[in-house]
Order: structure tokens, then C-alpha cells, then sequence
């Protein structure tokens, strides 16, 4: 059986108003998306104990409901905020050692030792905050905030104040937290491609309320939802795993659930996973595969699975490919295909994007 992490909150400050009610697996990374004023610093706000109406457990044990409330220094819940927020007259070590010494004895799972070899920070102990570059001081904060032994990590836009190379060095970090220790996240993220890179689970607010939440795939590429998740980034998120390099012609070949892709040769080895986007736009779909040669590479045999609002110049195809799949295609192609839900169909790809791409 799946725990999860329950919470429902109602909270109206003067001008907004929060109102969700969430059932989320107490694992993996969940990533909270949506616009400014949406809700989402206030969500984390009442994850961590800062409100006190609501309900809130974790895998079954409450921490706060009509007759309960556990303190924010109880609850076992680590934070990391967009600064790093670190005491600049502690070195690297006793930012690290504030919160774990602040810890019962008993209750300390995660030591300074583990710490410092997930987040590659062995080097830097003896080293003063100020000397760190701005990577090296969110991954100071993050390990903070694990030295505390948490049930539960939350973070709000850790890397908004990072450029491009630092986010790229953070991320494989915070799925490595994830990964070795097993510590469910909360992230929240303004950011699409911080979004794809990290998310197990993904909700989406608006307006304090939650238009949809679930598995990325599934979320992902509903069409209901391109005005949420934006036209830049509609289409759908493929977990699949590299195969073999080709690299004559600088290509990595992948298997996406028995089928074949190709994208532009990666520095990954086989067997390893990625992840991959590919854009409503770039797919086009056809009720044969094709005759002949074709310059396209990338082919999946596909079912179409739903069809959106016939308006305006395109419509929004829903397909199953095993996983959600979404081809935008003009209304003119839609009549010409007289595509029906359940009918057998093959979508063209036309480009792959790697998930790191424009970070």
C-alpha cells in the first residue's frame, strides 16, 4: 500500500484565497507549478505547520487536524528557501552540524558523514560561507535541512537565484536526495525545465485552488490544460532508456516501452535512463505507417485517446502510447484523418528535446 501525504487547507488572506484538498504518494518528488499568486509559497507555507487551520498527515501519522497540531520544530520537516540563508560567521561544517545538533539523539537518522558524500561536500567542511559559490551554498542549505533528519523536504524555487551552470550542477543533486535517502520532496517551481528534469508527481495550481495533480505523464499532456502549463511547453514527458550510440551519425538510440527513438547523441551510457520532451507541435500523425523511406526517425504506433475543443486554426489530439502522447494538428487534417477515439494511429516526430535544454 502507497502512503501518502494528505492535506487540505483553506486559508483567505485579504485579496486570495487557498483552498485545496491533495492526496500525494509520501515519495518521490512532487513539483508544485503554476504562475505567480497562484498559491504556492502559501502551500508550503501550511505544509510546514505556518497555519494553523487545515488537515495534514504523513503516511498515517497527523500533524495537524480539528483536535491536533504539531509545532513547525516537531514535525520533522526540512525547508530550503531561494537564498541560501546560511550563518556567514559558521564555516561550512557548523552550518551543517546548526540543525543536526538541534535534533534529538534519537531521533538523528542522517549523520554529517552521509551528508557530505551525497552532496559531494567533503571538501568544503573547513571552508568559510563566504568563500562558496552560489551552488555550493544551496548545497550547504540542502544539506542543513537533511542533517535535521526530515520526514518531509520541502523547497521553494531553490534555484531562482542561480544561472544556467549552477542549476545544471544542483539538480542532479536533489534527485540524488531523493533517490539515496529517500526523503519524500515538495518543490515549488516557476520553472518548466526544472519541472521535467525533477517531477515524479506534479500539481498544478491557479488561483489558490488546484486544477489538476498526478503523475507527470498524465498531467502533462492533458489537453485541458495547455493555458496552465503554457504553449511553449505543451506535449508530453517519455521516461525511456538509452539503448546503444551511434556515433557515426551522432545519434543515441532509446527504447521507449518496446518502441524505438532516436535523438541527438547524449553523454549517458546504456542502460541509463532519460527523459525526454517531445512538443505537441513537433508530432504529426498518419493512419498508415509509411511506404517508403522517410526522413523521419522517429515513428510510435499510437491509439488516439481523446480529442479536444474543435476551435480555432489546430485541435489537440490525445494519444496512447503506453504513455500520454499530444499532437497538436490543424482542423483541416483532423477532417482529412477523420480520427475517432480508440482508432490505431502513427504519429511523426519531428523533434525530440533533451529536458535540460534552456534551463
Amino acid at each position: 500500500m502507497t502512503e501518502l501525504l494528505k492535506a487540505a487547507f483553506k486559508v483567505d488572506y485579504p485579496g486570495f484565497n487557498l483552498d485545496i484538498d491533495l492526496q500525494l504518494p509520501a515519495s518521490g518528488i512532487t513539483v508544485v507549478f503554476g504562475p505567480s499568486g497562484s498559491g504556492k509559497t502559501t502551500l508550503l507555507r501550511c505544509l510546514a505547520g505556518l497555519e494553523k487551520s487545515g488537515k495534514m498527515e504523513i503516511a498515517g501519522q497527523v500533524l495537524q487536524d480539528e483536535n491536533t497540531f504539531i509545532p513547525v520544530n516537531l514535525r520533522a520537516i526540512g525547508m530550503v528557501f531561494q537564498e541560501s540563508r546560511l550563518f556567514p560567521h559558521l564555516n561550512v561544517r557548523d552550518n551543517l552540524l546548526y540543525g543536526y545538533k538541534r535534533t534529538p539523539v534519537n531521533s538523528r537518522r542522517l549523520h554529517l558523514e552521509d551528508i557530505g558524500r551525497v552532496l559531494s561536500l567533503e571538501k568544503l567542511f573547513e571552508r568559510s560561507i563566504d568563500k562558496l559559490s552560489g551552488g555550493e551554498k544551496q548545497r550547504v542549505a540542502l544539506g542543513r535541512a537533511l542533517l535535521t533528519s526530515p520526514k518531509l523536504l520541502l523547497m521553494d524555487e531553490p534555484l531562482a537565484a542561480l544561472d544556467a551552470q549552477r542549476k545544471t550542477e544542483i539538480i542532479p543533486f536533489i534527485r540524488k536526495v531523493e533517490k539515496e535517502l529517500s526523503i519524500p520532496i515538495i518543490y515549488v517551481t516557476h520553472s518548466m525545465s526544472e519541472v521535467l528534469q525533477l517531477v515524479d508527481t506534479m500539481v498544478i495550481l491557479k488561483d489558490g485552488k488546484v486544477v489538476k495533480y498526478g503523475p507527470v505523464g498524465k498531467v502533462f499532456s492533458d489537453i485541458q490544460l495547455r493555458e496552465a502549463i503554457g504553449d511553449e511547453h505543451s506535449g508530453a514527458v517519455l521516461d525511456t532508456t538509452v539503448l546503444e550510440h551511434d556515433t557515426e551519425y551522432g545519434i543515441t538510440r532509446l527504447d521507449f516501452m518496446g518502441q524505438g527513438l532516436s535523438v541527438p547523441i547524449q553523454d549517458i551510457s546504456p542502460g541509463q535512463p532519460l527523459r525526454v520532451h517531445i512538443h505537441s507541435k513537433d508530432v504529426s500523425l498518419a493512419t498508415q505507417p509509411p511506404e517508403g523511406l522517410t526522413s523521419v526517425l522517429n515513428i510510435l504506433k499510437t491509439k488516439v485517446r481523446k480529442i479536444g475543443e474543435n476551435v480555432g486554426y489546430s485541435v489537440d489530439i490525445e494519444l496512447d502510447a503506453g504513455r500520454p502522447l499530444l499532437a497538436t494538428i490543424t482542423r483541416k487534417s483532423l477532417s482529412n484523418l477523420n480520427l475517432q477515439p480508440g482508432q490505431s494511429i502513427y504519429a511523426y516526430i519531428k523533434a525530440i528535446r533533451m529536458v535540460n535544454e534552456n534551463l
